[in-house]
């Protein structure tokens, strides 16, 4: 399961898409997007995601609620 961006709380700082280590991170239209198809969860790569780590907006990078 991908991590995905809260847009309406995301301050389009940038500090995301340059610590992302998989390149899933970009700025699409207005916002920053999370590529669901390149997104690792930065599984064996790190411990935490870091997106999340590296925002300064809590609980702005989030884990994407599963498909039904």
């Amino acid at each position: 399961m991908a991590f995905r961006i809260i847009a309406s709380q995301c301050t389009q700082c940038g500090a995301c898409e340059f610590e992302c280590p998989s390149g899933a991170i970009g700025f699409k239209g207005e916002a920053y997007v999370i590529d669901p198809e390149k997104c690792t969860e930065c599984k064996g790569a790190f411990e935490t995601q870091q997106c999340a780590e590296v925002c300064p907006v809590p609980k702005t990078c989030v884990a994407a609620a599963p498909a039904i």
